[in-house]
């Protein structure tokens, strides 16, 4: 089988670091955080001290990591892992990011003689922790075959999305839908809510009715037991959408609505909400109405 650096074990990286290891896999993982990489060595996984170290006997390499900047770091550091790629080696980002680093990133790889697979995921902590993650995968489709067993190993479906680049593209667009849906869910709480609507019920026709949605299936329930527990943070969620409309406007896209999502996952932000999980932008609604979703009084 074979032998998997595994680098940043946030809410996402650890549970699909450990499937992994359930898997048989051999695995090296690095995270900032060394208290994180303890965990999974109890597990069975070899600590790296650095990316460098995590690359330098891997096969194929697997990032997930934050934003740009770390990826940055990860990746061009002094002891970052392209000092300590294998020639023909394959890197794995799972990493929401930017198309166009993710360009650079797959042009200095390859090279290096190795590949490159952008592939960022959509489904939260939970669907990582059961394997059940779908990735929209950017690269070369031999590359995507070779690296299947990983795929299959850490998620329920592959799509691939085109050269690499165009798994990043995906991502953001996806996203843009997730933010937009998720206020939209807000919107209509605070209407039904202000109106002495019991939540319970609204949520059950929500679901039910033509405005049923993944927000609502996954986030309903936290709303009305105000149950902010990260599962996706709204600090990630405000990246993603800033990321997304950097795109827009390179690409001249008009994006009206992405950029109202923007300014109020911002106000959560501000407001200090960015640890918690995306659904807590629901707060914002709140404050605006007096009361929370489930008809308490502020």
């Amino acid at each position: 089988m074979k032998k998997i650096g595994f680098i940043g074990l946030g809410t996402m990286g650890a549970p699909m670091a450990a499937n992994l290891l359930k898997q048989g896999y051999e695995v090296i993982v690095y995270n900032r955080s060394r208290a994180k990489s303890e965990a999974l060595a109890e597990q069975g996984a070899f600590i790296a001290t650095t990316p460098r170290e995590a690359a330098s006997t891997a096969d194929t390499v697997i990032t997930m990591v934050s934003d740009d900047t770390s990826i940055i770091a990860v990746y061009e550091g002094e002891d970052g892992l392209l000092t300590g790629l294998r020639s023909g080696a394959t890197v794995i980002d799972c990493s929401t990011i930017s198309p166009a680093l993710v360009k650079q990133l797959a042009d200095k790889i390859q090279k290096l003689g190795c590949a490159f697979l952008d592939a960022p995921v959509t489904g939260s902590s939970p669907a990582a922790i059961s394997g059940t993650l779908v990735f929209m995968v950017g690269g070369d489709t031999t590359t995507l075959a070779a690296q299947q067993d990983i795929f299959d190993t850490l998620g329920k479906k592959v799509l691939h999305m085109g050269p690499n680049g165009t798994g990043a593209v995906a991502k953001l667009a996806h996203n843009t839908i997730v933010g937009i849906n998720n206020l939209a869910l807000a919107e209509g709480f605070a209407i039904a809510a202000k109106s002495g609507l019991p939540g319970d019920a609204f949520l059950e026709l929500v679901q039910l009715g033509s405005a049923g949605s993944k927000a609502a299936e996954l986030k309903g329930r936290k709303i009305i037991d105000h149950d902010f527990t990260n599962q996706f943070s709204l600090a990630l969620m405000l990246k993603d959408l800033k990321l997304a409309s950097s795109l827009t406007d390179e690409s001249s896209i008009p994006s009206p609505m992405l950029n109202l999502a923007k300014s109020l996952f911002q106000a959560g932000q501000t407001e200090g909400y960015g640890d918690e999980d995306l659904s807590s932008v629901v707060k914002i609604y709140e404050s605006w109405i007096g009361q929370t979703m489930g008809g308490k009084q502020l």
